[in-house]
């Protein structure tokens, strides 16, 4: 499932973000913490498909300098107003995640839950990663984001590593590295199980580095998806696990043809 992530000044911008994200995407992540009053009613309102709600902070890159309390409270209010999905992070503390979550739960189709990780300085290692991903999952995440900064090319190995794992214990997960090492991550996590990729509308307009346009993300998913043969699109909060019939697997040599990789991010 391709996520534009919305990142805008003010509210009328962000409309406008969203309408042309919900056209050429699964899903829309409205990143409110860059705006100074968020008009929710409005802007949840106005959804065309389905919206996620991030509020970042500041200590994982986000923009919201206000307190805690106040930042979980827009949260909750968008899962109020209908929001499908809201991100918070692990580090909110169990106090403030425990709070929305007992807001956003109820009967019908309640708000889902992401609990995410930023690092934004690096990739640790692995048993401090799978640390992190526990973290996420204990405060009963409908989904575990966990995303690094990628210095080297097999810094994307630890992370993606814990797709299958998260997987085989039946947690929805999302895993790649952040910067220009980590690219190929962005591009290998969906065929894994990866449940949510992230765009941006255009070049210029990333909210994190690395991010491919929605263009791009969607010609190398239809490439791989050619070639893998077993790969698919995934819900969130289902995840995907890939059949056995991977790349170079007997009788699934498929080629993607010289041009079918164009817009590939690099």
């Amino acid at each position: 499932m391709i996520c534009v992530s919305i990142l805008a000044e003010t509210n009328q911008k962000a409309l406008r973000m969203m309408a042309r994200g919900f056209a050429l995407a699964d899903m829309v992540e409205l990143r409110i913490d860059r705006m100074g009053a968020p008009d929710l009613p409005a802007l949840v309102g106005n959804r065309k498909g389905r919206l996620l709600v991030t509020n970042r902070r500041k200590k994982e890159g986000g923009f919201f300098a206000g307190p805690e309390k106040d930042r979980v409270d827009l949260l909750a209010d968008a899962a109020r107003l209908g929001a499908d999905w809201v991100d918070i992070e692990a580090s909110t503390g169990r106090r403030l995640i425990s709070a929305l979550a007992g807001k956003i739960s109820g009967p019908g189709e309640p708000t889902k839950m992401i609990v995410s990780h930023h690092e934004l300085h690096g990739t640790p290692a692995w048993k401090d990663l799978r640390q992190r991903y526990e973290a996420c999952r204990a405060f009963g995440a409908h989904v575990v984001k966990i995303v690094t900064y990628a210095d080297s090319v097999e810094d994307n190995l630890r992370v993606l590593r814990l797709i299958p794992r998260s997987l085989a214990e039946g947690q929805a997960i999302v895993a790649f590295c952040m910067g220009p090492q980590g690219r190929i991550s962005r591009i290998l996590a969906p065929v894994l199980g990866s449940c949510i990729s992230y765009a941006s509308l255009r070049k210029g307009a990333e909210s994190a580095p690395g991010q491919p346009t929605v263009s791009e993300m969607r010609r190398t998913l239809r490439c791989l998806q050619a070639g893998v043969g077993g790969f698919r699109d995934s819900d969130p909060g289902k995840g995907t696990r890939p059949s056995s019939t991977a790349v170079g697997s007997p009788g699934e040599r498929r080629i993607c043809r010289p041009g079918g990789t164009r817009g590939v991010p690099r």
